[in-house]
C-alpha cells in the first residue's frame, strides 16, 4: 500500500472542523489572557528564577528580558496562524497545513513533551511547596510518600492527588475550568505583587555587583533555563476552537498575557537578586526564603500559599492544552478514535481528559522536577521554530487566505524568532539533546506502526492516489 508522508491538509478542512465542533464557544479575550497567565505564572517564577540567578547572577534580569523577547516574537507568529485556523491543536494543526502529516506528527509528539511532562513538573513543584508549607506549620508527612522514587522515596503522593483533582475539574467543562482559573490568577498576581512590595525596600544595590559574574554565556544559560518560566502562553492558541471571536480575541489574549507576565517576572527578578546575593538564593523556595531572611515570615507564608494556589491554575491550563492536542490528533486518526469522543453532558473530550490526567499523575509521582525542565524547554523551542517557519511558508503558498492579524516584517520577524530559539537551544546541555532525540525516535516508531495506517488523510489518499487532498 502506497503512503504519502507529506500530505497536507487544506485550510478549509481546519475551518470545517472548527465549524462542526461540539465544544462550547464561551471564551473571550480576557479569559484567554487569564488562561495564558494561569499557565505561565506558576512553577517558573517560584523555581526558575532562583535557578537562573545561580547561572547568570544578577544578570538574570537580562536572561528574563531575552526570554521575554523570544516569547514575544513567538506570540506574534502564533497570533497569525491562530486567527487563520481557529481550531484546537495549536502548532500540530498549523504544521499539518504548512508542512504535511509527518512533520505534524513530530510536532504533536513534541507538544506531548511540552505539555504533559511540563504538567508533571508543575505537580512535582506544587508538592514540594505544599509539603514545605506544612512543615513550617509543624506537620510532617512521611518522606517516602512525598518523594519520587528516583529522589529516594516511594511515590510523590501529593503530586498525584493534585493532578487527579485538576483532571476532574477539566472533565466537568471548560467554562467552569476557566472561571476557576480566573479566580486563581487574581490571587496569584496579588501574592506576587505582595512579594515585590515587601521586598523592594530591602533591595541592596551592592548585590548587583558584579552584574554578570559568568559573562554573556552565563546570561544565555540563564535565559535557556528561564524560558521554562514563559512556557504556557501558547496554550492560548489551543483554546481557539472554544473562543467566541478567535480572530479578535486570540491575538489580544496573547498580547495581554505576555505584557502582564513580563512585568511580573522582571520585577520579581530585580527584587529577589537585590534582596539576596545570587549564591545564597534558595533554589527550592526562592521567594518565601528571601522574605524569611529579613524576618518577614508571615509574608513568606503568604507567598508560599500563593505559589501553591498559583501552580493549580498552571496545571489546569497545561493539562487542558495537552487534552485538546490529543483530541485533534485522534480526530485525524493518528491516535485511537476514543481520544476524540465528546461527553454528551459536559461537552468535553472526557476519555482523553482522564487518560492524560492519569499519565501525567504517574509521571509526577515517579520523576523529580530536576530531570525534566531542560527537556521541556527544548521541546517548546522546537515547536516555536516550526510555527515561525509555518508563517513564512504559508505567506508564499497560500497568500489568498484571510489574515485578520498579520505578523509585521515577514520574513524577517519569523527569522529573528527562529534565530533566538536556536540560540537558546544551543545553550542547553548535550544530554538534553540526546534525550530529545530518543523521544522523537520513539514518536516516529508509533507513527509508522499506528498513525500512518489509521490516518484519515492517508485513507483519502488511497481512494484518490493521484490527487493530494
Amino acid at each position: 500500500m502506497k503512503y504519502n508522508l507529506w500530505l497536507t491538509k487544506a485550510p478549509f478542512q481546519l475551518q470545517e472542523a472548527s465549524e462542526k465542533t461540539e465544544l462550547k464557544k464561551t471564551l473571550r479575550a480576557i479569559d484567554l489572557a487569564a488562561l495564558g497567565i494561569g499557565s505561565v505564572v506558576g512553577t517558573g517564577i517560584f523555581v526558575a528564577t532562583g535557578q537562573g540567578a545561580h547561572l547568570a547572577g544578577p544578570g538574570v534580569l537580562l536572561s528574563f528580558i531575552i526570554a521575554a523577547i523570544t516569547s514575544g516574537f513567538c506570540a506574534l507568529t502564533y497570533s497569525e496562524l491562530a486567527c487563520m485556523f481557529p481550531v484546537a491543536g495549536s502548532t500540530y494543526s498549523y504544521a499539518y497545513v504548512a508542512f504535511g502529516e509527518l512533520i505534524a506528527w513530530i510536532i504533536g509528539w513534541d507538544l506531548m513533551l511540552e505539555y504533559m511532562v511540563s504538567a508533571s513538573a508543575v505537580a512535582s513543584g506544587w508538592s514540594a511547596t505544599f509539603v514545605g508549607l506544612l512543615e513550617t506549620a509543624g506537620i510532617h508527612l512521611p518522606k517516602a510518600l512525598v518523594t519520587a522514587p528516583l529522589a529516594g522515596g516511594i511515590v510523590d503522593l501529593p503530586a498525584i492527588i493534585i493532578v487527579l483533582i485538576i483532571t476532574w475539574i477539566l472533565y466537568i467543562g471548560i467554562r467552569e475550568s476557566s472561571t476557576t482559573n480566573n479566580i486563581i490568577v487574581v490571587i496569584k498576581i496579588a501574592v506576587i505583587l505582595l512579594f515585590v512590595f515587601l521586598g523592594f525596600s530591602r533591595v541592596n544595590l551592592d548585590n548587583f555587583r558584579p552584574f554578570a559574574p559568568f559573562g554573556w554565556k552565563g546570561i544565555m544559560s540563564g535565559a535557556a533555563i528561564i524560558f521554562f518560566a514563559y512556557i504556557g502562553f501558547d496554550a492560548v492558541s489551543t483554546a481557539a476552537e472554544e473562543t467566541k471571536n478567535p480572530k479578535r480575541d486570540v491575538p489580544l489574549g496573547l498580547m495581554l498575557c505576555l505584557a502582564v507576565v513580563i512585568i511580573l517576572y522582571v520585577s520579581v527578578a530585580f527584587v529577589l537578586t537585590g534582596m539576596v546575593p545570587y549564591k545564597e538564593i534558595d533554589l527550592e523556595n526562592a521567594l518565601p526564603a528571601a522574605l524569611a531572611r529579613y524576618g518577614i515570615r508571615w509574608g513568606g507564608a503568604l507567598v508560599a500559599t500563593g505559589a501553591i494556589v498559583g501552580m493549580i491554575s498552571t496545571l489546569i491550563i497545561t493539562i487542558y492544552g495537552q487534552v485538546r492536542i490529543f483530541m485533534v490528533m485522534a480526530r485525524d486518526g493518528l491516535l485511537p478514535a476514543s481520544f476524540s469522543r465528546i461527553h454528551p453532558v459536559h461537552k468535553t473530550p472526557h476519555i482523553c481528559t482522564w487518560i492524560t490526567g492519569i499519565i501525567t499523575a504517574f509521571i509526577a509521582g515517579v520523576l523529580p522536577l530536576s530531570m525534566i525542565i531542560d527537556l521541556v524547554n527544548i521541546g517548546t523551542l522546537f515547536a516555536f521554530i516550526i510555527v515561525s517557519l509555518g508563517v513564512i511558508i504559508l505567506r508564499k503558498t497560500r497568500p489568498d487566505l484571510e489574515r485578520r492579524f498579520r505578523v509585521p516584517g515577514v520574513p524577517f520577524t519569523p527569522l529573528i524568532t527562529i534565530a533566538f530559539c536556536f540560540y537558546l537551544i544551543a545553550s542547553l546541555h548535550l544530554t538534553t539533546w540526546l534525550r530529545f532525540a530518543i523521544w522523537l525516535l520513539a514518536g516516529l516508531s508509533i507513527y509508522f506502526l499506528y498513525g500512518l495506517k489509521h490516518s484519515q488523510l492517508q485513507r483519502e489518499y488511497q481512494l484518490k492516489p493521484h490527487r493530494s487532498p
